[in-house]
């Protein structure tokens, strides 16, 4: 079997248990890393706060960090913030390999893609971009980037990873034939987020009464940035236009629109709401297990969606932005959960209603078995297609 190599920015929370996954089922995975910042931890510009994950984000698999010769270097700088020379000088040494490369978004990424092909490796792409969000960007910039993705960058590449039906749509739109697509969908490590939901639920109570939530009080959770992208002022409206006084509104995160939020917070008396700051990951299943229903209410950008991947494993049912990327994959509408237009607060309000008070919902099929397609098992059985 030849190597598999995945390049990365830096570890990511998400992805590195899933290197360990495919290495633990027999297919050696080596991760190459442009930069160590979520290792050492420090300012994440989204929250607003030092960020550093306390889950291993190194563990099970084999990696290698590159140095970066950027003059600003960081992920968060842009395209020229990762510059690593000695990644692409290592593609000329070691031998023909399997190489999944996640996005084009920095210097990189685009010229390991370029000189991969050309040294004989099997190159593949693993984008987010869903067609839904594509088609509302516009100008000179965006046809200047269609017309290289199209003759430049996309001839490099053997296979096409989609993480899910609209990143799908995005490359049929690319006239790529079916032979190189691959279903490799947006997932979480499903095995962690399922014990903690099985060791928390019986304590659900205990966990309430530590927040001031009553037992039977019922709780929507939010977990993200609080930032623009993610609207969380959507949320907060909605939740005072909702007026029950035994809900509870939970936003698990930071960022720099928490003074608006409190000042409305403030303003509608709203006192069943509860903004946590930021929470690392050991904890965040605390607040999963003792709610009712999960909201993420994003705008163009939000390409996916993992919190909805992990408030689904514990059952939750959802209500997602059609713009979230996940929106038509994981929700089934009325039975697992609900989707609202984009910045339609009086539509969210109403399905929130329709959960929490109506009861609306069939359940004929629950978050959890509509996951069972978007794991980790899926990616690697789909990726023997790569693999041989």
């Amino acid at each position: 079997m030849r190597n598999v190599i995945f390049i990365n920015s830096h570890p990511i929370q998400y992805f590195a248990p899933l290197y360990k996954f495919m290495n633990e089922q027999g297919t050696p995975i080596t991760a190459w890393y442009c930069s160590d910042a979520s290792i050492k931890g420090g300012h994440d510009k989204g929250f607003g706060v030092k960020v550093k994950w306390d889950v291993p984000l190194l563990e099970g698999y084999k990696y290698r960090f590159f140095k970066n010769y950027s003059w600003k270097p960081s992920h968060s700088k842009g395209f020229f913030g990762l510059m690593n020379l000695g990644m692409i000088r290592e593609l000329f040494r070691i031998p023909k390999s399997i190489i999944i490369v996640h996005g084009w978004n920095y210097f990189s990424h685009v010229f390991i893609l370029l000189f991969g092909r050309l040294r004989g490796h099997t190159m593949c792409l693993r984008c987010e971009t869903p067609q839904n969000q594509e088609i509302l960007k516009t100008g000179f910039k965006q046809l200047l980037k269609r017309a290289g993705l199209k003759h430049i960058l996309f001839p490099c590449v053997n296979y096409f990873l989609y993480i899910g039906s609209q990143n799908q749509l995005f490359y049929e739109k690319y006239r790529l034939p079916d032979s190189r697509l691959i279903f490799c969908p947006y997932s979480v490590d499903d095995n962690r987020f399922r014990a903690e939901w099985q060791r928390l639920t019986p304590h659900r109570a205990i966990i309430k009464r530590k927040l001031g939530i009553g037992p039977k009080d019922k709780v929507i959770l939010y977990s993200g940035k609080y930032i623009t992208k993610k609207r969380p002022l959507d949320l907060l409206n909605a939740f005072v236009a909702l007026n029950k006084p035994d809900c509870w509104l939970i936003m698990v995160g930071e960022g720099e629109l928490r003074k608006e939020m409190e000042i409305l917070i403030r303003e509608k008396n709203a006192n069943n709401v509860v903004l946590t700051g930021f929470v690392n990951q050991s904890a965040i299943s605390e607040y999963y297990a003792i709610s009712d229903v999960f909201v993420m209410c994003s705008e163009i950008g939000e390409t996916w969606g993992l919190s909805v991947n992990e408030a689904m494993n514990f059952n939750l049912p959802v209500i997602i932005s059609d713009l979230t990327g996940c929106s038509q994959d994981l929700v089934n509408e009325g039975i697992n959960g609900y989707i609202f237009k984009t910045g339609d607060i009086n539509e969210l309000t109403t399905k929130l209603k329709h959960v929490l008070v109506d009861n609306k919902l069939s359940g004929a099929q629950n978050s959890q078995n509509i996951l069972k397609k978007f794991s980790y098992s899926v990616i690697h059985a789909n990726l023997t297609r790569v693999l041989g």
